[in-house]
This record gives structure tokens, C-alpha cells and sequence, in this order.
């Protein structure tokens, strides 16, 4: 046989069916601008303080702790921020972000927000390929960061053509349903797990009896979880599941092929197909959570806490506040912790309006009396 050597080009990531030939990745230009690519994106780290813990207010008595790690404070944000910053470095170490060419990705607003920043920061092009019911503030919010909105009907379709747009430009699409959980550094590295563990340290039950994450990619809850059993503590982990998601069907029938036919409402959140990035033996509960019950948990957070959140932190605090009621009438004692994901003014034309709500066919009535009685007698109405 004879000997061969190359240092030319590669194949280009997974699922972009093109093999590219335009850059020479031993070529000193481009590794001058992977260098100073990776290191825009590390230093955006750098510059990030971390986000905060808050407490929700429960009574003392209860002997039950309820906080919301805010990813809201993140530059673009929302809890997508990390993703993103995860799966550029992942993208331009694999070789396959590169100068000039766009970066494409399935989103319903957040990661993409986040990714046009990044794509912004180190000067590619990028293009979300968005359900057309996203958030109008989502899509204000990539134009702002230099990136294109391309709408899909069907929610379904996002895959296929977010593929085709990468074929047709020679661009990357970037997957976050596949590479999220992979991208992340789920041992630690300031990941989101690591860091609520050690802001959990002087408070007075440190180590939470359950950590709350909603499942969009499945990536966060992937990467809470897998830590956990990494540093060998004994927290569980509870994942809420919207309307219109596969997500709670697969894990209860252990169906990896389970799947919906219409997209969720809870922007961010629920899926309509089981998504590589959702690991479900790595999960211990998962509960199907009303989108009327969601939406009524948000503004609950508004009166009481006096901030906006949206949808999917609803989601989130409607399974921790049934925790706590649980572990209350058990009269044990511990903390549990949740997400705020993002802002509520990101969502005004929705859950906070009441036309949207009416239109949707949503009464969120009986949701919200059940979290005032809760949170007025510690007891969960039947």
C-alpha cells in the first residue's frame, strides 16, 4: 500500500450532508482566526460574573426552601446563553464553524438569540430557523444581534430545513438538539449544576433534595443530572413537561420514538419529537405540567417575588411549588431548586396578555387559586 498524507480538508459536522473544501485547516490564516475566535468567546466567560441565587419567600416554619437560579442576567438573557457559548466552542474546535461562512440553527427564539450574539462576537453570519409563532421580541432580539429570522410553518420542518439551508450555503448547521448535552461540560467547569451547588453552601440545607429543570434540548437537564451522580450526591432530578411535548410519554413508556404532532406554546420548551440531546436514564421524575398552570405559576412569581418570567420558568416553579407542598405534608425538610430561564418582557404579547390567553382558550383561574391556597396554608389542594 502506498503511503498517504493529507492536511487538507475534512468532512464538515454531522448532519450538514456536504463535505466542505474550502478551508485549509493547516493554513496559517485560518487558525490565526480559530485562535482569536475561541478566545472572544472564552473571554465573554470571563467578563460574566456568575448568575444569581434567589430565594422564593416560604414561611420559615415549613422547614422547605425554594430558590430559582436566575439565567436571566446572562448578556443575552436566558439559560441559553450557556448553551451557546458551549456549542461554539464545540462548533470551531471541531473545525466546523468557519470564516465567512453562516451559522444556521433550529430554534424557537432563545439559543438563537444567544448564537446570533456569539456569531456576531466573533464575525460570521447567522441565520435562526424559527417557528412562525415565536415571540416577536425573540425575533427583534436576533435582528439586533446581526441575525436573520427565516420562518418554518411547521414546527416539525425546523430540522430538515435548517439542514438545507447549511447544504445550500456551505454553512454549519449547529444542532443544539443533538449537541447540547455534549457540548457541556457536565463534570464541571462552572457549569450551571456546579454552580448552584456552591452557591447552596452556607445556606441551611446545602445539598437540595431536587433540582427542577424543563427539557427544550434536554442538555441542562442532562448536564444537572450526570453531575449529581458525578460528585455522588443524593439529589434527584425532576423534569416538567409542557402540553403539545413528547418528552413525558417517551420517558413514561420508554419510547424513543414517541412523538406529537403540533408544536408546545411554552416557548423554549417541549419538543414533538424525543430529542438526541434528552437523556432520560439519567432523570428520576417527570411530571405533564397544563400550559394554563404554567402561565398562572409566572404571574404568581410576579406578585410575589415581583419579577417576569417566561413561560418555561412557569413550568418549572409549578412542579418545585408541588415538591414543596409534597415534602411539607411528609414533614421533611430540605431545599429545592429551579430555573428562571428568561425575562417576561420577551413575552408580553403572550402570557401576559389576557387577548392571547382568550384566543388560546386558557383560564388560568383555577391554577392560580391552587398556588394562592398552597402558598397561604402549605397545603396542595386536591
Amino acid at each position: 500500500m502506498t503511503e498517504q498524507d493529507s492536511v487538507g480538508p475534512a468532512a464538515d459536522g454531522p448532519g450538514t450532508g456536504v463535505v466542505t473544501i474550502d478551508v485549509n485547516r493547516s493554513d496559517p490564516h485560518y487558525r490565526a482566526w480559530l485562535k482569536e475566535a475561541v478566545r472572544k468567546v472564552q473571554a465573554d466567560a470571563n467578563r460574566s460574573a456568575d448568575t444569581h441565587l434567589l430565594r422564593f419567600p416560604l414561611p420559615e416554619a415549613w422547614g422547605v426552601d425554594l430558590y430559582l437560579k436566575d439565567e436571566s442576567t446572562h448578556p443575552t438573557g436566558s439559560l441559553k446563553h450557556r448553551l451557546a457559548r458551549s456549542l461554539f466552542l464545540y462548533g470551531l474546535c471541531n473545525g466546523w464553524i468557519r470564516p465567512g461562512k453562516p451559522v444556521i440553527e433550529a430554534s424557537s427564539g432563545s439559543t438563537a438569540v444567544s448564537e446570533a450574539y456569539f456569531a456576531k462576537l466573533i464575525g460570521v453570519p447567522f441565520i435562526a430557523v424559527m417557528p412562525r409563532t415565536t415571540s416577536h421580541e425573540k425575533c427583534r432580539l436576533i435582528e439586533f444581534h446581526g441575525g436573520q429570522c427565516h420562518f418554518v410553518d411547521e414546527s416539525r420542518t425546523l430540522y430538515a430545513e435548517s439542514a438545507r439551508l447549511a447544504a445550500e450555503s456551505g454553512g454549519h448547521y449547529m444542532d443544539q438538539f443533538t449537541y447540547a448535552e455534549r457540548a457541556t461540560d457536565w463534570r464541571g467547569n462552572n457549569n450551571i449544576a456546579e454552580s448552584m451547588f456552591q452557591q447552596l453552601e452556607l445556606e441551611r440545607h446545602p445539598e437540595p433534595a431536587w433540582i427542577v429543570a424543563t427539557a427544550g434540548t434536554g442538555g441542562t437537564s442532562a448536564t444537572i443530572a450526570r453531575y449529581v451522580h458525578y460528585m455522588q450526591y443524593d439529589t434527584l432530578i425532576c423534569v416538567p413537561d409542557p402540553e403539545n411535548s413528547c418528552f413525558f410519554d417517551g420517558w413514561t413508556r420508554g419510547d424513543a420514538t414517541a412523538s406529537t404532532d403540533c408544536g408546545s406554546r411554552i416557548e423554549g420548551i417541549g419538543r414533538p419529537r424525543m430529542e438526541p440531546s434528552f437523556v432520560p436514564g439519567a432523570i428520576d421524575r417527570m411530571m405533564k405540567v397544563p400550559d394554563a398552570a404554567s402561565i398562572a405559576a409566572v404571574r404568581t412569581l410576579e406578585r410575589v417575588v415581583g419579577r417576569k418570567a417566561g413561560g418555561s420558568t412557569g413550568t418549572g416553579l409549578w412542579s418545585a411549588l408541588r415538591i414543596v407542598a409534597e415534602m411539607v405534608a411528609e414533614g421533611r425538610q430540605g431545599s429545592v431548586v429551579t430555573l428562571l430561564c428568561d425575562p417576561g418582557d420577551r413575552y408580553l404579547d403572550k402570557y401576559y396578555s389576557d387577548d392571547w390567553l382568550a384566543a388560546q382558550g386558557l383560564d388560568i383561574a383555577p391554577y392560580t387559586i391552587t398556588l394562592e391556597r398552597f402558598l397561604d396554608t402549605g397545603v396542595w389542594p386536591s
